[in-house]
Formats: structure tokens, sequence, C-alpha cells
């Protein structure tokens, strides 16, 4: 008879404390991605002006979405830091936590007289991670910084598009959520690193820095061979056919061929196995160069046939092909159920909500979502309370308009 397996342990994060500072994306992402493993966020906003994520994109009844899923797995308190009382009830905050993350411009903390010096005096084992559009030095640091202006300063942008036509930037957060998860990831590097040291540390992450990692070896092929990379729309200058096409009921497939042996089945699928014959065909780059031959080939081929029939008959030959999806579609695929990839969260205020579930799955120490984007300031009294803050002392924080 076999055993069950064992129950789940503790969430591997359980017990680390983190101060979410930071605004609208990169730095927020962060802190879920966190919270998302057990780590217990305190997402700390202005008590006049919020996350600017609670505005952001389709509202229901009046609340953001987006914040539904950005502020999931966080407790919300409110403090003015350019205060006196805010100033001091961070410090004490930063004294019971382990990472604190913030994106304010250069020398904003260190105005309020929260900069590093003062918060590792408060609690020598603490991280803190600064994430800017530019970085803590350089010409630039002192800029404002989106992840627009990383997608298009890293290169991203002018090797997106079609040949003839201009530099295309993503339509959602691309650097921004690249440099949320780059930040998550630092944030658990130092943490290691505590571990040994005793002592925290200051985590530096630039925004137009990740974006450029994820584009390979551009520089690379810039320093050694003069190489710049141009615009190729849906094709790929490695290898052939790699493209969208449309199918007969005008929908639209995406079909990739980096390995040989995918190429050659594609075209025998599609009928046409001369191809594979001709000598250009041996490499990914010479049938790159051969891509209006093989994207009639496998166009044409495509254009006859319903996409459920295309994706099945790839399927079979073990060809690489996939739906181009829009949320729609998304939402109704059977990988991401079987995933359940968007699981089903009850908020108190919007009832059940369909979103995004934690990144990975930790067979032994599973994430999970708590709880959704909290209304602006739930947990203050709560939080304050907590450090030992009388009502009294609330009160006259409220009244100096600290919180």
């Amino acid at each position: 008879m076999t055993s069950a397996p064992p129950a789940p342990s503790a969430p591997p994060l359980r017990g680390l404390r983190v101060l979410d500072l930071a605004t609208l994306f990169a730095g927020p992402l962060a802190a879920t991605m966190l919270g998302d493993f057990g780590a217990e966020v305190i997402k700390v906003e202005h008590p006049h002006r919020p996350d600017p994520s609670r505005g952001h994109g389709p509202a229901k009844d009046g609340i953001g979405l987006w914040w539904k899923l950005l502020g999931r797995n966080k407790r919300t308190v409110t403090l003015d830091l350019s205060t006196p009382g805010g100033r001091s009830t961070l410090l004490t905050l930063a004294a019971t936590a382990d990472v604190v993350v913030e994106n304010f411009r250069p020398g904003t903390l260190e105005k309020w007289g929260l900069g590093w010096d003062e918060l590792s005096t408060a609690n020598p084992r603490l991280v803190l991670a600064r994430v800017t559009g530019f970085g803590q030095f350089g010409p630039y640091a002192r800029r404002p910084g989106f992840g627009t202006l990383a997608e298009a300063m890293s290169g991203f942008a002018a090797i997106t598009g079609e040949p003839d036509g201009p530099p295309t930037l993503p339509p959602f957060g691309l650097a921004d959520s690249i440099a949320g998860l780059a930040t998550a990831y630092a944030v658990m590097t130092a943490l290691a690193g505590r571990e040994r040291t005793g002592r925290g540390q200051v985590v530096d992450l630039a925004i137009i820095e990740p974006i450029l990692t994820v584009l390979g070896p551009q520089p690379l092929w810039y320093d050694q061979l003069g190489y710049v990379q141009p615009r190729t729309g849906n094709r790929s200058t490695n290898n052939a056919p790699r493209n969208t096409y449309r199918t007969s009921d005008g929908r639209w497939v995406a079909v990739s061929t980096s390995a040989q042996s995918v190429a050659e089945r594609v075209m025998r699928l599609v009928g046409r196995p001369e191809l594979i014959a001709e000598p250009w065909f041996a490499t990914g780059a010479e049938r790159a160069a051969h891509a209006d031959v093989l994207d009639q080939a496998v166009g044409s081929w495509i254009a006859a046939h319903s996409r459920d029939d295309v994706v099945t008959a790839f399927e079979r030959a073990e060809a690489a092909v996939a739906p181009v999806n829009d949320v729609r579609d998304v939402m109704h695929d059977p990988q991401y159920a079987a995933l359940d990839t968007l699981t089903t969260v009850d908020d108190p205020e919007l009832g059940p909500l369909h979103m995004q579930n934690v990144l990975f799955r930790l067979s032994d120490t599973p994430g999970s979502i708590r709880w959704s984007g909290r209304p602006h300031g739930a947990d203050t009294d709560t939080v304050l309370a907590e450090l030992g803050l009388t009502e009294h002392e609330i009160t006259a924080l409220r009244e100096e308009g600290a919180v």
C-alpha cells in the first residue's frame, strides 16, 4: 500500500519581515514575490498619496484591479516619512524587519534622515533594496526613471518591430517586471550572505540593467564582430521557419524551429520534404536567410487548416507550435488550468478574483495567495499597536499627519 505524501511544511520565507516602501511596479513586485512564499510584507504608503498602482488601469466599483494583484499578501499601513513621527515610526519598524524595499530617487531617504546609516544603526542585519531607474550613482542617477525608458535605453525597443517600422515598446511593464524578479533574487542573495556575515547590506538595482541581461549576447556580438542586431519582426536571424501564421478560421499560431530535427518535421508535415535536402537547410542561420521560402511553405499549409487542426497536426508530428492566445484564451487554456496558473482568490470587496498564481511550485514548502490587495491603510492601527504604540501615541501620530 502506498503511503500518503507528506503534508506541506511551512512556507519557506515564514518569519521574514519585509517593509515595502516602493511605488508602482518593480519594487512592489519584488515584495509580492517574497510575500507569496510566506514573508510578512508590510506595505507603507503615504497617508494622502497611495501607491499609484491603485489607480492604474481598469477599476471595478472604483477599486483598482491591478492593486489587487500587486498588493496581495501585504498588510497596508500609512506613514508620511518626511514627518518626525513618520521617521521615528519607520525606524522602529525597520528595527523589527529583515528587508526594506524602496524606489525613491537617490538621496530622498537621506534627506528624511532614513538613509543606510540610520537604518543599519537601527538594525545591523537589515537588507535595504534600492530599486531605481538608473542606479544610485552615475550621470543619470537623479533622473526620473520608468520601465519604458529602460526598454528604450537597453536596446530592447531597437530590435522590436517590423524591419521597415519604428522601434516598438511593449504594451505592458516588461522592464519593471524583469527588475522586480531580479530584485527578489538580489534580496534572497543578500539574505544568504547575511547568514555567513551576520550583517545586512544594500542592494542597488537599476531597472536599466536586468532587461539588458535578458537581451542576451548583443554586447558580446558587437564587441567581437561589430554586429548590431536589426529589427526582424517575428522572424529570427538564428533559425527559420519562425513566425506567426494565420489559420483558415482567422486565428493565429506561432511556430518555432530552433532545433534542426523540429525544422525537418515541420517540412514533412506541410508537404515540402524536398526542402530538407537543400544545402542551406542544414543550419539555422542559413534557413533564416531563406525565410521567405520557408514562410510560404508553412504559411500556405496553415492557411488551409483551422487553428485546432493545425495544433493537433503539429502535436502529432512532434513539431513546436502554440496558439496565439489573447487573455480570453489564456483563461480557458487546459495547460494553464492543469498547472493552476490562474487561481481564484476571495476578495472581501469584489468577491472571487481570478489572478496569476505564485510564480513556481515547490514540492515541500509551497507558496500561496493568502489575500488580495487590501484597502489603503487598512492595517495601520494594528501594525503600530504590535510595535507597542499606545492608542494615545497612534492618535498623536494621526494628529501630526504622520499616519
